[in-house]
Order: structure tokens, then C-alpha cells, then sequence
């Protein structure tokens, strides 16, 4: 780890913590996911500047060192894609391979779609490209689909899910999100609570070490979650900012991989997405498909050699 650098670029009227193992190498951009930082890579930024990639892991807008605007309008793609492409030239950098998961997904395609140019090639985890639907708001759509303790719709007022974390210590919560091996969905009713049993005793998986879970939650402790619920609170605004690229397709060469007990795999509707041709149709340069058996949805820090090396299978043919 001691490899790893640290520095603070203003990007976007925003800083941004990156960390990074500087080689003279090709770069890799890495994108994490909610509830997580930079250091959700460190295993593929180790791996891949062992094989002579230069690796880059911002926090993204909102979380760990990098500022943390407090309205949810601050958090549409174009500001969070903004930010990369800010820092992108910030580094001096025309092009990078995208390496991204869960949230950081979702923003990575919507990198593709705004700015191709940049974008050498992907390798995305955990959540598919989904289409803009052009009559209906995503929340909406998942209030019908799912029902209003559907985690997503559960988090849309502000400040209600950051009161239920709160009623737990930040490491409780962060080791309930990364150790989750539920495959179905994530409702949560209000008597409920994110933050369930205060007195819960939950044992680490051997890809987990107490000082990882250290790491997250002090972070966590100190930013407090909103910047991350932030990204849920824009999905309907992003909607409508969005209009002018409905029916627009992802034109970057792509590796996608999910495990399959992931809860994103297991949401009604996604299999027959992928297996039976939609998911092909919108992202029409997939050239490769990975379903990891027994692997949840943190599934580059569950099977990390694993990951790295599916990444660097596919960024080496370019």
C-alpha cells in the first residue's frame, strides 16, 4: 500500500483525493460504488501497476477526501462525468481504460455515452447499462416495479436514511453493506431501519480484514453518507437531463462481469436482459460476459486476484 500515492486535484470547482500508482504505463481510471472509496481498488491498482498499468482512483464527488457538495442537483452525470474529464486533463491524460463498479458503473456508462472519445476501453461490474425510459421517471418506474421500501426509493428523502444510520456505529453499517450475501431485493421497511439491530455481531469474510473495515468506516464517521445518497437522489433529474441520448447506444469496446448472487443480478428482470439479447442490443461492442458463481455484489474485493486478472485479459488487447 505504501505504493500507492496520494495527492488533491482541483477539478470542476471541486478537489479531488486521488490516489494513484504512477508508472510511465497505460492508465486505468477506477470508479467505485456506494459505500465505498478509492480503496475498494487497491488490490487491482496493485496488481495492474505490477504488470505496468498506471492506476488512478479518485473518491468520487461526495465521498472521502474529495469535496462533498450538499445539494443532490450538484450530483448529475454531467457534474460527476465532469469531474473525470477534468481530471483526465488534469493528468494530462487523451484516453484511459474504465474500470468501474455498482454506482461507479452507472457513471461509467454514462461516460461512454457522453464522451467515447476518452474512453479506450471498459471493464464494468455489477450494473448493466439500462436504457433511458422515454415516458417514465426511474423512481418512479421502481416505486411501481418494487414497492416504496425498495432501498432506492428509501433513500430519495433527504436525510431520513442518514438518521437510520446513524442510530448505529458507522462500522456496524459498512460491514452490514460489504459482508450482504442476499441475493433478493433490498427492501427495508421504516420500522426496519437501514440500520437494523444496533447490537447485530456479523464475523468477516477472509477477503475482509478489520483494518479494511477501518478504512471505510472511519472515513464514513468523519463525511457522514449523504454525498453518496446524493447519486440515488439524482436519478430522477438525471432523467430528464438526459433526454437528448435516449436510444443512443454504448460505442467502447466492453467487458462486463457480475456475480451471481449479487443482488443487481437478481433484480427482476436482469437476467433475461443480458442472457436473452437486450443487453447486447444497447451495448453493441460487449465483447465479453463473466458471471462469477458464488460471488456477491463487492465482487472485486471478494475474488480480487480473480478480478485483476479478468481486467487485465481484456485492457491487453488494445
Amino acid at each position: 500500500m505504501e505504493k500507492i500515492q496520494h495527492s488533491n486535484i482541483r477539478v470542476n470547482g471541486i478537489n479531488m483525493h486521488v490516489a494513484q500508482i504512477s508508472n510511465s504505463g497505460p492508465p486505468i481510471l477506477f470508479l467505485h460504488g456506494f459505500p465505498e472509496l478509492w480503496y475498494t481498488w487497491r488490490h487491482q491498482m496493485l496488481h495492474l501497476s505490477a504488470a505496468g498499468y498506471r492506476t488512478i482512483a479518485p473518491d468520487l464527488r461526495g465521498y472521502g477526501g474529495t469535496d462533498a457538495p450538499t445539494s443532490a442537483a450538484e450530483y448529475t452525470v454531467f457534474h460527476i462525468v465532469g469531474d473525470l474529464v477534468c481530471l483526465l486533463d488534469a493528468l494530462g491524460l487523451d484516453q484511459v481504460f474504465l474500470v468501474a463498479h455498482d454506482w461507479g458503473a452507472s457513471i461509467a456508462w454514462n461516460f461512454c455515452l457522453l464522451r467515447p472519445d476518452r474512453i479506450k476501453a471498459l471493464v464494468n461490474m455489477s450494473v448493466v447499462f439500462s436504457p433511458r425510459n422515454p415516458v417514465r421517471k426511474p423512481i418512479e418506474s421502481m416505486r411501481k416495479m418494487f414497492g416504496n421500501d425498495y432501498y432506492i426509493c428509501r433513500f430519495q428523502p433527504p436525510g431520513e436514511a442518514e438518521e437510520e444510520f446513524a442510530r448505529v456505529d458507522t462500522t456496524l453499517v459498512i460491514k452490514k453493506f460489504l459482508t450482504s450475501r442476499n441475493p433478493g431485493l433490498l427492501c427495508v421497511p421504516k420500522e426496519v431501519g437501514f440500520g437494523g439491530n444496533p447490537n447485530a455481531k456479523i464475523t468477516l469474510p477472509s477477503w475482509l480484514s478489520e483494518e479494511d473495515i477501518d478504512y471505510f468506516a472511519n472515513t464514513f464517521k468523519r463525511t457522514g453518507f449523504t454525498g453518496g445518497l446524493n447519486y440515488y437522489r439524482a436519478m430522477d433529474l438525471n432523467w430528464e437531463l438526459t433526454a437528448a441520448w435516449t436510444g443512443e447506444q454504448i460505442k467502447v469496446p466492453v467487458k462486463f462481469m457480475v456475480g451471481d448472487l449479487d443482488l443487481t443480478y437478481n433484480t427482476p428482470g436482469v437476467k433475461d436482459y443480458i442472457h436473452k439479447g437486450g443487453f447486447k442490443k444497447h451495448v453493441p461492442f460487449l465483447q465479453e460476459l463473466v458471471i462469477m458463481e458464488g460471488v456477491a455484489h463487492f465482487i472485486n474485493q471478494e475474488k480480487p486476484q480473480e478480478v485483476s486478472e479478468h481486467i487485465h485479459d481484456f485492457i491487453k488487447k488494445f
